[in-house]
């Protein structure tokens, strides 16, 4: 009997008699009333065990105390970040600006060596009145594209200036130059104010170079590196550019040569600005000629 009644209340919940599904307002049996009320009771303490071992504190109100602190400890993680990386930012333009100011300096010691060591040659081994093929000469000439090939742009228009009053790199009386400036290495130099006529600038390494307005009569630019370099109003007049590459060039307004001397004599003249203020091929269009120089 006590086996049937434990089986009934175990199933009691989903079992619905034939009376009730008549009347569902009819009063359930006392045994699912016994089974209900005991429900209810394990409910309340389990609920009751719940709050007593959170502190009577919710799982929700632990979780809001938990995630104040996370979030503070992210925010402090990021702002400690952001500083470690500004003040690395910091650091590298510091550090940056250090090696810039030592190679300035060190350009500066350079150059003043080279000079110092240029006018023992012209005051004590008599430079100047020296042979063309003579160790001090020699000895000149090395030591200036070797410098030329270190410093930058600034550095070598001072040095270009020196040799240029000095008399070194320009022809005097017809002869040739004390020093040529053969393969040296002068890439974005601004020469507008300096005097080159007659210099020798044999296989130069000119690109870039600004020599608006420069005087070049006489230069030796064969085989010279002259591509994008500024010649707009420079003085051409007997200077030999043959085998030059003129490509991308400005020579508007150039003075002592032609178009058709700059095309018998260079090497490479695309996108040429030519001595008329024309495009090299826009020229060679209005001549009745290809961008070969061929005739169509």
């Amino acid at each position: 009997m006590l086996l049937v009644i434990v089986v009934v209340m175990a199933e009691g919940k989903d079992i619905h008699t034939s009376e009730q599904e008549k009347d569902p307002g009819k009063r359930p049996p006392w045994w699912k009333r016994l089974w209900r009320r005991g429900s209810q009771k394990r409910t309340r303490q389990r609920k009751a065990w719940t709050l007593r071992e959170f502190g009577g504190k919710t799982v929700w109100d632990w979780l809001q105390l938990l995630i104040v602190p996370f979030a503070l400890v992210v925010i402090s993680f990021l702002f400690t970040m952001q500083q470690d990386a500004r003040q690395q930012r910091i650091e590298d333009q510091r550090a940056e600006a250090e090696r810039t100011i030592q190679q300035q300096n060190a350009q500066d010691e350079a150059l003043q060596a080279y000079l110092d060591q240029m006018s023992t040659l012209l005051l004590e081994k008599d430079l100047r009145d020296s042979e063309p093929d003579s160790e001090v000469r020699t000895l000149a000439r090395a030591r200036t594209l070797t410098v030329l090939g270190r410093f930058d742009p600034s550095r070598k228009r001072q040095v270009l200036r020196f040799l240029a009053e000095a008399d070194l790199i320009t022809s005097v009386d017809e002869s040739d130059p004390v020093i040529s400036l053969g393969l040296a290495d002068l890439r974005g130099v601004n020469l507008r104010a300096n005097i080159l006529s007659g210099a020798h600038l044999v296989l130069a390494d000119l690109r870039y170079a600004e020599l608006s307005g420069a005087d070049l009569s006489f230069a030796e630019l064969y085989s010279a590196n002259l591509r994008g370099t500024a010649l707009n109003n420079a003085d051409l007049s007997n200077a030999n550019l043959s085998n030059a590459d003129l490509s991308y060039a400005d020579l508007s307004d150039a003075k002592g040569v032609s178009n058709e001397e700059l095309e018998q004599q260079a090497a490479f003249l695309e996108g040429t600005t030519m001595p008329s203020g024309q495009k090299y091929e826009d020229w060679l269009k209005s001549k009745g000629r290809g961008e070969d120089g061929e005739n169509p």
